[in-house]
């Protein structure tokens, strides 16, 4: 059987702080590792979803309501839910890994870029469903 979880994968969080929020996978080891035993990945997603943008709004409310606040975090695959999308999410293969991502400095560098990774394709107007808030 192949892979289901490769990166570039869309998945929805099901457990934690992020739960029912959307996230890309950026690393993942489907047999586990040293620390931990079991299938996980590392994950970039939307902590903080953009709001509406209309056209009668100005130039400076539009470039606020676009903010998005991302979060960068290893989960079990148990909790995470893949779905048939992909995004392509060009960052730093150095910056993600599971020990830089531990050091709060380094965890700063990659929420900023990742945040303007995000907010650049959000504005392109690709992918319109990983913008938006999940609605059951």
């Amino acid at each position: 059987m192949g892979r289901i979880v490769k990166p570039g994968k869309v998945v929805l969080v099901l457990n934690g702080r992020n739960a029912g929020r959307k996230a890309v996978i950026i690393k993942s080891q489907e047999d586990g590792s040293g620390d931990r035993h079991y299938g996980h990945a590392l994950v970039v997603g939307i902590s903080r979803y953009p709001k509406k943008v209309t056209k009668s709004m100005g130039k400076k409310k539009q470039n606020k309501r676009s903010k998005i606040k991302p979060f960068v975090k290893v989960y079990n695959l148990n909790h995470l839910q893949p779905t048939r999308y992909q995004l392509d999410l060009p960052v730093d293969k150095e910056l993600f890994n599971k020990n830089s991502i531990k050091d709060p400095a380094q965890k700063r560098i990659a929420l900023a870029q990742v945040k303007e990774k995000l907010e650049e394709k959000y504005k392109t107007a690709k992918s319109r469903w990983f913008f938006q808030k999940l609605r059951i």
